[in-house]
């Protein structure tokens, strides 16, 4: 499960950095991707009027790149409500001190001084993005470096939930019948395992007890959990603990260095006009060093060197290398092979993109589709929620 804001049309930044992954990942698993509005809320709560316009530029640019809706689910996040519902439910047990010490909680408050971030929304965007994560039972989350704390939060708070509320009514009877389901000499070995853990701690019983119920062919998903929670000493386990999936290129650079960002305001934009992405990047900033054509510099304090790490080959690299250092190659001669290729990058996408925007009816298709087959997942996931929690009322 992976989510993104919509704040406008995407660029080069989105694309290397989250959208080149979600492309391999939509074809090894079960993908859920959601366009996440309500978060955009936490930030721009004083002037939400872009946010609607937005949400399907973004769409737009997925579907440009190559996002498939045949294969992963693309919706957008309040038209599944279960969202906002779990997100309440979590709010109720999650210490203030977890949300404290979230790393980008006071660094966001420093970086936009000019927003009023002294709400709850703000302080408690973590629960909510724990939330649309839980909610699909998501194992892996890609996210950045920057957003790995925020799914060890998700785990912490889903263990919390699971230690809460995994004792389902009659779990003990429950555990035992699925034990027996696993046949006589079976049920023997499972049963020592599970006093060699519990009784003296020992890690590999545990280790083999899992892997025997992995093994497990004919069970149901219940009784799996069961039995992992008999096994563990804890109860049925409602959430699994999700995974940080880094992604391949956790930073992408900007025309000026810096990681490329719009609030930087140095981001080549994945359907910008041809004619303005040469120029932006011939206007890149180089290395200060280089005043004069026939003065060495080095790669390594420039801006552009940061997109060729990107872009270029081993043999590009090498010749940006030699060229620079001696001052054999000018800085719009190393410029050069950047905007080729950046070029011959985004000419399929803006073409693709350029079709999505005449066919809007088409892109509100997918995502009804998406919307639905969502919160199919999520209310089948908010009745056991309701069931563990004793608020189901049936």
């Amino acid at each position: 499960m992976s989510g993104m804001r919509p704040t406008g049309s995407l660029h080069l930044g989105h694309y290397h950095g989250v959208l080149k992954n979600w492309l391999k990942l939509q074809n090894q698993y079960e993908c859920f991707f959601s366009v996440v509005d309500w978060h955009a809320l936490t930030t721009d709560y004083a002037n939400p009027g872009e946010i609607a316009k937005n949400v399907w530029e973004v769409v737009i640019d997925w579907l440009a790149v190559g996002i498939n809706p045949g294969t992963a689910k693309l919706f957008i996040q309040s038209r599944v409500p279960e969202h906002a519902e779990l997100h309440l439910l979590l709010s109720m047990f999650t210490p203030l001190s977890w949300l404290e010490r979230v790393p980008t909680y006071k660094d966001q408050q420093e970086r936009l001084k000019e927003k009023d971030l002294t709400t709850y929304g703000f302080l408690g965007y973590p629960v909510l993005q724990t939330a649309d994560i839980i909610i699909y039972k998501a194992n892996l989350v890609p996210v950045g470096e920057d957003q790995v704390a925020h799914v060890e939060l998700a785990r912490e708070i889903a263990r919390r939930f699971n230690f809460l509320y995994g004792r389902e009514a009659g779990f003990e009877d429950k555990a035992r019948a699925a034990v027996e389901k696993m046949g006589k000499k079976n049920s023997k070995l499972f049963d020592e395992l599970r006093k060699s853990y519990q009784e003296h701690g020992e890690t590999a019983a545990l280790e083999k007890g899992r892997a025997m119920i992995a093994s497990l062919k004919r069970i149901s998903i219940g009784d799996r959990d069961r039995l992992l929670g008999w096994l563990e000493g804890s109860g049925k386990i409602i959430f699994p603990e999700p995974q940080a999936l880094l992604t391949p290129v956790a930073k992408v650079p900007g025309l000026d260095g810096q990681k490329m960002s719009k609030s930087y305001g140095n981001t080549i934009g994945l359907r910008e006009d041809p004619n303005s992405v040469e120029q932006k990047i011939k206007t890149m900033r180089t290395d200060p060093a280089r005043v004069r054509r026939s003065d060495p510099g080095d790669p390594d304090k420039c801006p552009v060197w940061g997109l060729h790490q990107v872009y270029s080959n081993a043999d590009t690299k090498e010749w940006v290398q030699k060229g620079c250092r001696s001052a054999g190659i000018g800085c719009l001669e190393c410029k050069k092979p950047l905007v080729n290729a950046v070029l011959e990058e985004l000419v399929p996408i803006r073409e693709r993109a350029m079709e999505y925007e005449k066919d809007r009816d088409t892109v509100r298709g997918i995502i009804e589709a998406g919307c639905a087959a969502a919160r199919d997942v999520a209310r089948a996931t908010m009745d056991e929620v309701r069931q563990a929690m004793g608020i189901s009322h049936r």
